[in-house]
C-alpha cells in the first residue's frame, strides 16, 4: 500500500489475469456528478488527463454506454511504449453516487504502431465524501494487462505513478471549471 497526499494505491494478485489489481482511493474537491462527468469517455477527457493521447467513440449504444478506442503516452521513459485499449464502457448510478465502470472488447482493426493493452473489469466509483459534504469521494479498481515483454516490477511503478497522477489531474481540471 502506497499513500500519496490524499491519494492510497493498494494492490493485490488478480484473479483475472497473471498481474494485480490495483484500488485507488482518494478525495476530490467538487461533486460526485462533475468528477464523474471527467472521467466518463468524452472529449472532456482528453482536455485532461495527461496519460491519453487520443480518444475516439467507437459505437455508441445509449447515453451512457459505448465502446471506446484511446491510447496512452509512453511511460518511465518510454520502457513502456504507448499502448492502445479498446474498452466497452458503461456509467451508471449505483446507490448514492456514480459509477463507470469498463472491460476491453476484441476489436478487429488494430493499429501496428500500437500494442494492444487489455482492460479486465475496471472501474471508478464516486460517493460525496461523509466527513466533507465539499468534496467526493473517488474510488478506482483497475486490472490492466499491458502486454508486451514487461517487468512486473515496471508495471507496478507506472501504474501507482499514473493512478496518483489520475488524481492530481483530475483535481486540476476542477479546479479550472
Amino acid at each position: 500500500m502506497d499513500h500519496f497526499d490524499n491519494v492510497t494505491i493498494w494492490r493485490k494478485p488478480s484473479e483475472e489475469f497473471n498481474g494485480y489489481l490495483f484500488k485507488a482511493q482518494g478525495a476530490i474537491d467538487d461533486s460526485v456528478n462533475s468528477v464523474i462527468d471527467h472521467i466518463r469517455p468524452g472529449p472532456c477527457r482528453l482536455d485532461w488527463d495527461s496519460l491519453m493521447t487520443s480518444m475516439d467513440i467507437l459505437e455508441h449504444f445509449e447515453e451512457n454506454c459505448c465502446v471506446i478506442r484511446y491510447t496512452t503516452a509512453g511511460q518511465l521513459w518510454n520502457i513502456i511504449s504507448p499502448r492502445e485499449f479498446v474498452d466497452f464502457s458503461y456509467t451508471v448510478g449505483y446507490e448514492e453516487g456514480l459509477l463507470s465502470c469498463g472491460l476491453s472488447v476484441d476489436w478487429n482493426e488494430k493499429r501496428p504502431e500500437f500494442i494492444r493493452g487489455y482492460n479486465h473489469p475496471c472501474g471508478w466509483f464516486c460517493v460525496r465524501h461523509k466527513d466533507n459534504p465539499h468534496q467526493s469521494l473517488l474510488t478506482g479498481y483497475i486490472q490492466t494487462d499491458l502486454r508486451g515483454m514487461i517487468p512486473q516490477s515496471a508495471v507496478d511503478t507506472a501504474m501507482a505513478s499514473t493512478l496518483v497522477n489520475f488524481y492530481g489531474d483530475l483535481q486540476k481540471a476542477l479546479q479550472k471549471a
